[in-house]
């Protein structure tokens, strides 16, 4: 994580905090005291993008850049990735620290992400909270998963080694050996999958996804079970994933 522009006390917990991206949004308004919340994106105020667009709307939006934020006189940005130099100055400029968040490749890298934020809000008691579920869930793993096909839009999938396969992993699902990050539509011809989880991510737009073949074979084949996930808890592969993980557990143990 990249800490830069101290504008705050060690001491005092940010009061005015404001985040520029979609995932540190989930970060923010799961960790921190509503009151300290200034400003989320614009996405995470948009219900096709995001689970707590009915929270994110309670804040002012911005566009995910340090300008669109300065009028609030933030004290603390969540962002993730990287920190452009310009971005960086103007932070300093009006007195804000700069948190970003690295993009998480690992479970672990989650846990740390859960840590650092809550860190920086003052709020390490609630991120304990989030991490202890987190480790509960590993820990309570099914041993026997189930193999699986997760689909997105147009077929892409989750790689063995991603997070994403991690994820599923406590749902008690796992992904086939040597599966890559597109299933084509090939390959489910050759061999249909018994479960397909299938993200719903926009599933009542007109999306290009929606046609792909891959989707309208394996819906005609009988002994394939689709089951349907919450696409927007995957998209940043956060905590917000926790509460759909116990529904897909209890759901692929029937």
């Amino acid at each position: 994580m990249l800490y830069l522009g101290i504008g705050t006390s060690v001491e005092a917990a940010p009061s005015r905090v404001v985040s520029v991206n979609m995932c540190t949004d989930e970060l923010l308004l799961l960790l921190a005291r509503p009151e300290q919340i200034t400003s989320v994106t614009h996405l995470a105020q948009d219900r096709h993008e995001f689970p707590f667009w009915r929270t994110g709307r309670r804040y002012p939006a911005n566009d995910g850049s340090v300008v669109s934020v300065a009028g609030h006189r933030p004290d603390l940005i969540l962002t993730m990735g990287g920190v452009a130099r310009d971005r960086a100055r103007l932070a300093e400029r009006i007195g804000a620290e700069v948190v970003a968040i690295p993009f998480p490749q690992t479970l672990g890298d989650v846990e740390n992400s859960v840590r650092t934020v809550a860190e920086a809000l003052g709020r390490e008691a609630r991120g304990r909270q989030i991490i202890a579920l987190l480790r509960h869930f590993t820990a309570e793993r099914p041993d026997n998963p189930r193999e699986v096909t997760f689909l997105s839009d147009s077929g892409y999938s989750f790689a063995e080694s991603s997070l994403g396969a991690e994820w599923l992993t406590l749902a008690g699902a796992r992904v086939p050996d040597g599966q890559g990050v597109r299933v084509t539509a090939e390959t489910l011809l050759l061999d249909p999958p018994e479960t397909v989880i299938r993200s719903d991510y926009r599933r009542g737009q007109t999306s290009r996804g929606q046609y792909w073949p891959g989707f309208r074979f394996i819906e005609g084949v009988p002994d394939t079970r689709i089951v349907y996930t919450d696409g927007r808890r995957w998209t940043c592969s956060g905590p917000s994933l926790l509460p759909e993980i116990r529904r897909l557990r209890a759901v692929l143990a029937r």
